[in-house]
């Protein structure tokens, strides 16, 4: 009887266990989180560009994998349309900007990159500050909208898992702890004909 009691109680101690664990996976998992928090279109000199913030956290996969050298690179999308009552939305912008989180294991740099342009930060919480603003993105010269009508945009911000090694995009597909991305987040403006014809 003793050894069946003991028997039982590893059962539930090991039980309980994988709960803890499985538990502790998830909480990592909902620390990974975007949100949009500004969209702002700017018209200056003929030119639309985009103000935003995001909310940006990571889970501790992410952080984790971040400080052994794993490039992360997150995706702003962008998309512009033109109502139409009578038929589909008329698509016309689509466009995106991708960012470089890195971290040097040699020199334990912490590096943060768009296109050929590379900016050394100071910890990985400055590194996640950076890539939480956008400002100034050029999207598109005023010429190409309908002057003195709404445009409707939206945009989003993801962690570009297309960018992982080979088994951690398997890992993401298979656990999704390298899954992150903010819901669609809308915005509208419309250009006057006096801005369009702005040099």
């Amino acid at each position: 009887m003793a050894s069946l009691n003991s028997l039982i109680f590893s059962v539930l101690m090991s039980l309980t266990g994988l709960f803890a664990l499985n538990q502790a996976a998830a909480q990592s998992n909902l620390l990974a989180q975007a949100e949009v928090t500004r969209t702002d279109p700017i018209i200056v000199e003929g030119q639309l560009s985009m103000d935003i913030n995001f909310d940006l956290h990571l889970n501790a996969t992410m952080i984790q994998g971040a400080g052994r050298g794993v490039p992360l690179y997150f995706t702003v999308e962008l998309e512009i349309v033109s109502p139409r009552w009578w038929w589909f939305d008329k698509t016309i912008i689509t466009t995106t900007l991708t960012r470089r989180l890195t971290y040097n294991t040699l020199t334990k740099q912490w590096w943060v990159a768009s296109g050929d342009l590379s900016i050394l930060v100071d910890s990985l919480a400055s590194g996640l500050k950076m890539l939480s603003v956008v400002r100034a993105w050029p999207i598109a010269p005023t010429d190409r909208f309908e002057p003195n009508t709404r445009h409707e945009g939206r945009v989003r911000l993801r962690l570009d898992t297309a960018h992982l090694v080979r088994s951690l995009q398997l890992d993401a597909m298979n656990r999704g702890v390298w899954s992150l991305s903010s819901i669609w987040a809308p915005f509208d403006f419309s250009i006057s004909r006096s801005e369009e014809k702005k040099p």
